[in-house]
């Protein structure tokens, strides 16, 4: 039980870390090292995410890692000094609550 947390965790973050890096690096016109980190983070979520549905159930391993949505949304707004709309705000909670939905 602990080892599908764990990995749900890598998932999450790995996510997050990529997608961060992602959208970071493309404002400053492509940096140099955060591009290629961000592929590195999204093949470690890959890989903990097969490596999750090796020891879960699908229906375990989606819901849990839709987290990230939410996750991606309130650092948008920190890290990356994004204006968060309403709709943007309901869109990711949306998206959490209909994966939490199809889990049950």
């Amino acid at each position: 039980m602990i080892l599908q947390w764990l990995l749900v965790a890598g998932v999450v973050l790995s996510t997050v870390c990529a997608d961060l890096l992602q959208s970071h690096g493309m404002r400053r016109g492509g940096a140099r090292w955060k591009l290629p980190l961000s592929i590195v983070f999204m093949a470690t979520s890959f890989f903990s995410f097969t490596q999750l549905l090796k020891v879960a159930d699908l229906s375990f391993a989606v819901p849990a890692s839709a987290a990230s949505f939410v996750i991606e949304t309130i650092l948008a707004r920190i890290v990356l000094k994004e204006n968060v709309t309403t709709r943007r705000w309901a869109g990711a909670l949306l998206v959490a609550a209909g994966v939490a939905l199809l889990a049950h």
